[in-house]
Formats: C-alpha cells, structure tokens, sequence
C-alpha cells in the first residue's frame, strides 16, 4: 500500500512538473509570437497585437482541450482510433483537391474556415497516425500493413507538399516499431526502404535539391534559395550571448521568412541570446525526458507505444525545427511545438500532452 502511494505521489509531481515547462513554454510562445509578429500585423491587419490576439485564443481552447482529454480513458481513445485515423486520412486527401484547399507558397495543405482562420489536417495526421499504430502494433507484429499505411499517408503530405511532416511521421513510425518488438531484420529493411525513398524524392525533386545545395553551402546564393537560412544565422548571430533584449530584433521586420511560425527560434536567439536559446532547449529536453520517463514506465504495451509514438513526434518535431534554423540538417518548414504561431498545430500539441497526462496518472 505505502508502495502504490509513493508511485502516485511520485505521478503527481511528474505531472505538475511537465505542466509547469508547458506553461513556461507557452508563456514564451506568447511573448515571442507578439514580438515577432508585430511588424507583419500592422502591415496586413493594422493591428500589431493582431497574431499574438489569436494565439491567446489558441492557447486558451488548447488548454482546456488538454484538460478534457486528460479525463477520457486510454481505453475509450483506442476505440476510437481507427475512425479519428480514417477521417483525417481522408481530409489529408481532400485538401489537395482545388477549391477545397488552400494554396499558400505553392502548398495545398489548409482548409479555409473564414474569418482568417485556417485548420491544417496534416497536423492531425501525426497525432491519429500515431493512434492508430499504437492499436495496430499492440495487437499484431506483421511489417507489410503498417509499411502501407505510411506509405499512404506520407505520399499524400509529398503531394502537398510537406515533405517536413512526412520526415515527422516516417521517423516517428520507425520508432514505434523498433519499441514493439518487431524483428530487427524487418526493422532494417524498412530502415532500407526509407532511407532510398527518401533520397529518391530529394533528387527528383529540384526544390529539395536546392534545399541540400544550400544545406551543405549555407553561403551559395544569399539572395535566393539560402536566403532564409542566412537571415535565420544573422539573426543568431546578432543576439550574441546575452541577445538584443525583447522587442528589440531587426530581423522581424520583414528580413526573416515565416518570423512567427517556422523561425521563431531565430527570433528568440536574435531577442533573448546565446543563454536564452539554451534554457528554452533545456526546457524541451526536460519536458521531453519526463515524456519518455511516462512512457518507459508505462507496464501496458498499448499504453506503453502510445505514449513512445506521441514522445516522440513532438520531440522529432523539435529536433527539425531548431536543426533546420541553425543549419545543421537541410532547412524544412515546420513548426516548434508549443512556441510558433498556429492554431491547428497548438491544439493538437496540446492534446497530446493531455493523453501523455492520463496515460501517466491512470491504470486506464
């Protein structure tokens, strides 16, 4: 008995202190969403507070969604897995067809719900993909259905294109499976496959090509295609160890590409410095561990790769975000959890902290 009251005591405070990070980085968010959007409101909107006025909003429901889904049972989510899959599978395709979706840069990857406000299915792909996997892998150990389902799923975020989410998905896939116990051999050969597919669509495609060019030389073309990871590395540069102090960057006034969204990382490096940056990842690699730390000592198998999958699209998701802003992986254009502008994004992040929640406090 004395044992079972310390293990929940010990849930408790892993909880209060994942909500805490959660809250610290959304505070952030908030403040960096405001600075770095200020210039771009003002132009479009003649609101300066216009962005950071919605992702308030955005925080808010996604808080209360957090709430609400941390008191449905594990058991009730795996049931409805498969539906929340098979629908945002089917919005994923919908949205490539003209006139249903709309076409920002190129991409066709939102629906247009009015007032400005825009939801991305792809978002709630990486959180049903992961669902439903976790139901799939619980039950069975075969490679071929889940290799299709991927399969499907990232051709359908190439099409888009988003290959930045489709790299999210695949490598969050993978780490599901090698947690499940499936045979390292056909972990390898799907490791393989990837791997060729993925190099297949960089070099067919001239866009990604460029993106590598530019990847393994920062400096060719400053003007064009390296343009945004240039200004992304003024940026840092600029805010040298102790950063030029919030609301003072000069790269949000139009220098740096996508300011509150995909590089608000620059923005925070160029605002709050060297030591800044540092604690925000100190931040994320806490809040992550504690993620792991749920699912490691999950006893339940669907429990248990559920929480590893949902650990783990939010920590991958990260990792390419602030590796793509400070050259260290090919620039792609995704959000950081918790912190960019985006309504679609946050909420859904934040339902999947709501789960990780039940998952840690609950048998069920």
């Amino acid at each position: 008995m004395a044992n079972k009251i310390i293990q929940s005591d010990r849930k408790r405070v892993r909880s209060l202190q994942v909500l805490i990070t959660i809250l610290l980085l959304l505070g952030l968010g908030i403040v960096m969403v405001y600075d770095s959007s200020v210039a771009e409101g003002q132009r479009l909107f003649n609101d300066k507070f216009y962005f950071v006025k919605r992702h308030l909003i955005w925080a808010v429901l996604g808080i209360c969604s957090m709430t609400v889904v941390s008191k449905i049972p594990a058991s009730f989510i795996k049931k409805i897995s498969p539906y929340l899959f098979g629908l945002s599978a089917v919005m994923l395709a919908i949205v490539l067809i003209p006139g249903l979706g709309s076409t920002a840069q190129g991409a066709r990857r939102w629906f247009y719900l009015g007032n400005s406000i825009y939801f991305q299915p792809s978002e709630l792909v990486k959180l049903s993909t992961v669902l439903y996997l976790a139901v799939w892998l619980k039950n069975e150990q075969k490679l071929f259905y889940p290799l299709i389902l991927l399969g499907a799923i990232i051709s359908l975020l190439i099409l888009q294109p988003d290959f930045g989410t489709a790299v999210i998905i695949a490598a969050t896939g993978f780490l599901m499976l090698l947690v499940s116990g499936m045979a390292y051999k056909n972990i390898a050969w799907l490791l393989l496959i990837s791997i060729a597919v993925g190099l297949g669509l960089s070099i067919s495609s001239p866009y990604r090509m460029e993106r590598i060019k530019t990847f393994l030389d920062p400096t060719k073309d400053p003007y064009g295609n390296s343009y945004h990871i240039n200004q992304a590395l003024i940026a840092f540069g600029s805010g040298g160890w102790w950063g030029l102090g919030i609301g003072r960057s000069r790269q949000k006034f139009e220098y740096l590409p996508e300011a509150s969204t995909d590089s608000i990382f620059a923005v925070a490096g160029e605002e709050l410095g060297f030591i800044g940056v540092t604690v925000i990842v100190l931040l994320f690699v806490f809040l992550y561990w504690q993620f792991f730390r749920i699912a490691m000592r999950e006893k339940d198998d669907y429990r248990r790769l559920l929480a590893v999958g949902l650990s783990g699209w939010l920590s991958i998701q990260t990792l390419v975000n602030l590796g793509s802003l400070t050259a260290l992986m090919p620039m792609t254009g995704v959000p950081l959890p918790f912190i960019s502008y985006g309504g679609s994004s946050l909420i859904i992040q934040m339902l999947t902290l709501g789960i990780l929640l039940r998952i840690n406090l609950t048998q069920r």
